[in-house]
């Protein structure tokens, strides 16, 4: 059996094609080592957010699965160690519930119903049908079985059968002579008695549904015949009075005094700081866990928090708060595979850090491969081609390197594809604009940022049709403000790159947008759009020119 535990590989939100695709290789090429030489864990690529037209047309021109999606990488349920505890069909008797908890040191069962959780019976509702019940009726009440009388009692059904259940009358103990006892037996009620004739008639004769006999007495046969003939059932029982007295409430069955109605359970999927919140309102000390249909899955206590084990996760492509998954700060980051500027991202414990000033991730991913004497499959190496091809703009961005060229060469070789005619490919599946909605387009690739205390977001898209960039401009704008507004941005910008001639049509909108772009690039916009000659680099070009700025607003 594997018991590797899962490492998620994951980009940036709002992923590119780099972001993809070097989760893909990178997690290959993990695995590939731990094969290789040993490790504890199994490397999983993963995404933050969905594939954009390029990326899926290069995940569907390579056979490659889309990473799995993850929105929020904070502890969950699933990370917690649950207690998978056998459950009791409802039925069950108490004494026998007792029994299974205190031999399994536990103070809590699931009652189920197949598969479906129906309760949860503790150890202080047993204690509750013993010290709190003085209602001489709440075993019929509580329609408990005639087979869980006699298996509690240890008893043996002498007339009668056992199927069937006690639901009409008191339980009595005949300790008054038979002249009194006839003032207070009523039909259907059961009588805890002795070997005395005389009384054992007496209960037959006033109908009670039931006798119990007890410290193993003999039964007459006239008894019995009387018994038969007024259906009455004869239960013998080795026990004492006293102790049949004591023992039988604890043959009720676990359904009436189990927690049903307001049962607090948890799923597998819930977050751990959101179930935190509702146990500490809380005095039980199970909780269960189900599925989406109502499965049982297990049980969790407060104890089995403070065992948690923190999700591990590599990030890959980005390096900063504003753009990593949800959650990430409760994570425990391995490593950091990334080109950008030095973000803001803290950890608590030294990691693996790699950062290089490459035009794509998938360089550095590519370089990995080779210091580590690993080959790399043809589909692998297609991702990665593809990855820098898309990042550099077909080599045309000031991000590109010398490196960024050689491997992508390289690579294309391994992959068997003509980098020009599959890279126009690649970017027309990209930039198919005019049927899209403003919102598609602006999410192709988006990330956010924040410097002096200053919110901004970036987008961009890449085209080799300047026509087709164009015509979103007047569906991107007002699209652009409620972005805008939703995140609290002070500025927003976004990219619209004509690769063929280089040049970047830059829409904007939020308060002091003008002051900064023009100020960057010595420029004079219009109110939302300014044209950028030789700018197609948000990372190179863009970024650090509107941060070295943003003390003009």
């Amino acid at each position: 059996m594997d018991s590797k535990k899962n490492v998620y590989i994951i980009g940036h939100k709002n992923p590119d094609t780099d972001s993809i695709c070097s989760a893909i290789s990178y997690a290959y090429l993990k695995n590939e080592l731990t094969h290789r030489d040993g490790g504890d864990y199994s490397y999983i690529p993963a995404r933050a957010g969905h594939v954009n037209e390029e990326s899926q047309f290069v995940l569907k021109y390579f056979d490659i699965p889309s990473p799995s999606y993850i929105s929020d990488i904070r502890p969950q349920v699933t990370d917690i160690e649950i207690r998978y505890i056998e459950g009791i069909p409802e039925e069950l008797s108490l004494k026998k519930a007792w029994d299974l908890m205190r031999e399994a040191r536990i103070v809590s069962l699931p009652i189920l119903e197949g598969e479906k959780l129906k309760g949860i019976i503790t150890v202080g509702d047993i204690a509750y049908s013993d010290m709190d019940v003085y209602d001489n009726m709440t075993l019929s009440k509580a329609r408990t079985s005639f087979k869980n009388i006699v298996e509690t009692i240890d008893g043996e059904m002498i007339i009668g059968e056992p199927e069937g259940y006690f639901e009409e009358g008191h339980v009595l103990i005949a300790a008054a002579n038979p002249d009194m006892m006839e003032g207070y037996i009523e039909p259907m009620d059961m009588v805890i008695l002795g070997d005395r004739y005389e009384s054992q008639l007496c209960a037959i004769e006033m109908d009670a549904q039931c006798i119990v006999v007890c410290t193993g007495a003999a039964v007459s046969k006239t008894i019995r015949k009387l018994a038969r003939e007024h259906g009455c059932r004869i239960i013998v029982s080795p026990y004492d009075t006293y102790t049949v007295t004591r023992l039988i409430n604890h043959s009720m069955p676990v359904r009436y005094f189990m927690t049903s109605q307001g049962l607090t359970t948890f799923r597998p999927t819930d977050f751990v700081d959101d179930i935190q919140k509702v146990m500490a309102k809380k005095r039980f000390r199970d909780f269960p866990i189900v599925d989406m249909q109502g499965n049982y899955k297990g049980l969790i206590s407060r104890r089995n928090l403070l065992d948690l084990e923190r999700k591990k996760r590599i990030l890959v492509d980005h390096n900063e708060k504003t753009q990593a998954v949800d959650g990430f700060e409760e994570a425990e980051i391995l490593e950091i595979i990334d080109h950008h500027r030095l973000g803001n991202i803290e950890t608590a414990s030294p990691l693996f850090f790699r950062n290089q000033p490459v035009g794509c991730t998938c360089t550095i991913v590519t370089q990995i491969f080779m210091e580590n004497n690993i080959d790399i499959p043809p589909k692998i190496a297609g991702l990665m081609c593809s990855a820098i091809l898309s990042d550099t703009l077909m080599f045309r961005s000031p991000t590109c390197t010398g490196i960024d060229r050689l491997t992508a060469e390289k690579l294309a070789s391994i992959a068997d594809i003509d980098i020009e005619s599959y890279a126009r490919k690649m970017f027309d599946a990209g930039s198919n604009l005019r049927s899209k909605s403003a919102k598609e387009i602006f999410y192709q690739d988006f990330e956010k940022f924040s410097d002096k205390n200053i919110n901004f977001g970036v987008g961009q898209i890449s085209s080799m049709n300047k026509e087709e960039l164009l015509a979103c401009t007047d569906k991107l704008l007002p699209y652009m403000e409620e972005v805008r507004s939703s995140y609290g941005l002070d500025m927003l910008f976004f990219m619209m790159t004509d690769i063929l001639t280089e040049t970047t049509q830059l829409l904007m909108v939020g308060d002091h947008c003008q002051d900064v772009v023009d100020a960057a690039f010595g420029v004079s916009s219009g109110e939302h759009s300014a044209e950028l000659k030789g700018v197609v680099s948000r990372k190179k070009q863009l970024i650090p020119a509107l941060l070295s700025n943003l003390d003009k607003v």
